[in-house]
């Protein structure tokens, strides 16, 4: 397994913080300004048709449907495009455990194992060492689209874009002049944010923050049972609304229950040897009553998703969980790729490594499906204490708070696993990386219109289908 980190103990400080400052000489912070589409660059249409061509046929359609609502859909399930031109470029060599696809919806209010409401990155698809830089970017680019999609002015997206990368950079400073521990305890609670946003808040904000908080402490996994499940002849299954939530069983053809229920439990024993014993122990109280593929996102739809019911004492006591495909990260293509026999594992381990806490019951697995096809998969609670952003409600002040705050968190998973003294070394106490990746933003918010319209042009030509849903 790769380590992501560009540095080693045997390094003093200050031989970290040269290493740092002497990557601007092949990778200038004012060149991360300038974003032209590569000579060579592929049809981005073409890029998304073969990340399809792993996909569930019949559930295609359906991504495409999603990502032609608007720019910022678009650029949800478009990471594969933006790893291809992220990857054509130099980089500083500061390498990181990456979010791979760290846009604004990938930020929230997340439930700890000790039930206390944090703020965290929440999506690990992509996850993979690389270059920091690759997220910040992805990042900012998030912000100018969002604000774009709003109808603020140029000035505002800038200042969006800017207020997360300048988060970042001060952010990493801090983190530079702290000890190892202190780095990895540290912990963007709600306490936390306010103390982050003080300065910032007017009455107006902290009032739609503490709404925010409120409304992620109801999204629980006895909501989502509520949602998602009924009571039938049989007992409590998962409620089906095709295509987006179909269990099993209507997927099965000319099957018997006993099939039915080997895949069941071939699906949990696998993932359950991956978890530790405590937890171990704790999965075998609840016994899996039903499963059901649901489509999810927009970037991950087509790919294979899995609801599992489970119960424990009673009908009361659920737990749901989500097994989610996991296919090769889009970055491994321009990061060497990556040492993992599991895709699942992969997901997993970049998760524990960026986030502060993550959810007890995450874990992995390898299920043959009825194609006779193995595949990867990793697993974790359904929902639990989730508050999502809208963007679209946010007006130019809030989206800078926001920003300013995924920001901020993404420096604090960047410093566990690479060398803040080195990034915080490149990144300088100017603002000159900010100043440039504004500029890179707002050229890459102009590309992904472009690539967003092809898309379009694409299914009016007849080339590929979309449906909506």
């Amino acid at each position: 397994m790769a380590i992501p980190v560009a540095f080693t103990v045997s390094r003093s400080p200050r031989e970290r913080a040269a290493f740092g400052r002497n990557a601007r000489a092949h990778t200038p912070r004012s060149s991360h300004g300038r974003f032209e589409a590569a000579t060579e660059r592929p049809d981005s249409v073409e890029v998304i048709e073969r990340q399809s061509a792993s996909r569930l046929a019949e559930l295609v359609p359906i991504r495409y449907g999603r990502m032609l609502e608007s720019p910022f859909r678009f650029y949800r399930g478009a990471a594969s495009i933006m790893a291809t031109d992220l990857g054509s470029v130099p980089d500083t060599g500061l390498t990181v455990q990456l979010c791979g696809d760290a846009h604004l919806l990938n930020f929230r209010l997340l439930a700890s194992p000790e039930r206390h409401l944090v703020f965290d990155i929440n999506d690990f698809d992509e996850t993979l060492a690389g270059p920091f830089e690759w997220d910040v970017k992805r990042l900012a680019a998030s912000f100018v689209i969002a604000a774009r999609a709003n109808g603020f002015p140029a000035g505002q997206q800038d200042a969006a874009a800017g207020a997360c990368v300048k988060a970042y950079r001060q952010r990493m400073r801090r983190f530079a002049g702290m000890r190892t521990l202190d780095i990895w305890y540290a912990q963007d609670d709600v306490d936390r944010m306010r103390e982050l946003l003080a300065s910032s808040m007017d009455r107006r904000a902290r009032r739609r923050s503490a709404e925010a908080t409120a409304r992620a402490r109801t999204r629980t996994h006895l909501q989502a049972f509520g949602k998602l499940t009924r009571v039938t002849a049989e007992g409590r299954r998962i409620t089906p609304d095709p295509p987006l939530i179909t269990p099993l069983r209507d997927l099965l053809t000319d099957s018997s229950e006993s099939e039915e229920a080997k895949e069941l439990r071939t699906v949990v024993d696998g993932y359950a040897r991956t978890l530790s014993s405590e937890r171990r122990h704790l999965l075998r109280r609840y016994r899996l009553m039903d499963m059901a593929r649901k489509v999810v996102g927009v970037g991950s739809v087509g790919t294979r998703c899995w609801i599992l019911l489970m119960l424990g004492r009673d009908d009361g006591d659920p737990l749901l969980l989500q097994a989610k495909e996991a296919q090769e990260s889009v970055l491994a293509a321009h990061t060497g790729g990556d040492h993992y026999d599991n895709q699942g594992r992969r997901v997993v381990a970049g998760q524990r490594l960026i986030q502060t806490t993550s959810d007890i019951f995450l874990g992995w697995t390898h299920v043959v499906g009825f194609d006779g096809v193995g595949r990867d998969f990793y697993v974790r609670q359904l929902r639990d204490w989730k508050g999502i952003a809208r963007p679209e409600t946010m007006d130019p002040g809030f989206l800078r708070l926001f920003a300013q705050l995924c920001g901020a968190c993404l420096a604090r998973a960047h410093a566990r696993s690479g060398d803040p003294v080195a990034i915080a070394a490149y990144l300088g106490g100017s603002d000159r990386f900010d100043r440039a990746l504004t500029r890179f933003a707002q050229a890459y918010a102009d590309q992904n219109e472009r690539d967003f319209a092809s898309l379009g042009a694409a299914v009016r030509s007849g080339r590929i289908h979309a449906e909506s849903l």
